[in-house]
């Protein structure tokens, strides 16, 4: 029997989560599930939602702390062979489990960024399987860099 890969698909909200969901046939063709931030805005096909948090967040440190412990919930209990993230911070603790536990980690840089490296790219891409860019001009900040195209 053939073993069918699990990918998890995380994301933040907003234009991330937008690109993210233009990877559905990956979950179409293999056992998907999806991670987003629970805002105000549909958030479907989400199958779960963590805490929204950025850099300037005076609780970013508490909402890291409680986003870590409910991915490690979501990882025992949908052990995914691949995680494919978009950015930003949400996807964080999923990077550092796919490297603690040696599963696949994808990470494509998000279309807002045509000339500038990001903040996510730049700690992720040293352990990322894959790093994708969606810009040619992206790739002159990256040394692991493939030129994908544009989800949108």
């Amino acid at each position: 029997m053939e073993h069918k890969h699990k990918i998890c698909l995380v994301s933040s909200s907003g234009g991330h989560w937008e690109q993210l969901k233009k990877l559905q046939p990956l979950v179409d063709k293999y056992s998907g599930f999806y991670v987003t931030e629970k805002t105000r805005f549909d958030a479907s096909p989400a199958k779960y939602l963590m805490y929204q948090t950025d850099l300037k967040d005076k609780l970013m440190i508490p909402k890291m702390l409680i986003n870590s412990i409910k991915t490690l919930r979501i990882w025992i209990k949908e052990r995914p062979d691949i995680i494919i993230t978009t950015g930003t911070l949400v996807a964080y603790p999923f990077y550092l489990l796919s490297v603690l536990l040696r599963k696949r980690f994808v990470f494509i840089e998000t279309f807002g960024r045509a000339n500038m490296p990001t903040v996510a790219g730049k700690l992720m891409e040293r352990h990322s399987d894959l790093f994708i860019v969606q810009w040619e001009t992206q790739k002159k900040h990256y040394k692991k860099a493939i030129f994908g195209g544009c989800l949108y």
